[in-house]
């Protein structure tokens, strides 16, 4: 549900909506999801200083309740 979420809310946002993927990986230490966009709406997704990305943040956080998660953005060229 967290990644389908976020995935909602960083398309709309984004310059190429069909590049956003958001998968979900479970480690030991917790939940993290990992957005892959376009290299041009990196910026977008991180914002000045960083606000988008504490905003995406704290809304996942929200829905999490106590489980939490982390997110991690990365442009699609990055491969990993």
């Amino acid at each position: 549900m967290l990644a389908e979420a976020l995935e909602h809310l960083v398309r709309g946002i984004v310059d190429h909506p069909d590049d956003v993927v958001v998968r979900d990986k479970q480690l030991r230490r917790g939940s993290i999801l990992e957005v892959r966009v376009h290299p041009d709406d990196l910026g977008k997704v991180i914002g000045r200083n960083g606000r988008t990305a504490t905003a995406f943040r704290t809304v996942v956080s929200a829905l999490a309740g106590r489980g939490g998660a982390r997110v991690d953005f990365v442009d699609t060229d990055r491969r990993g």
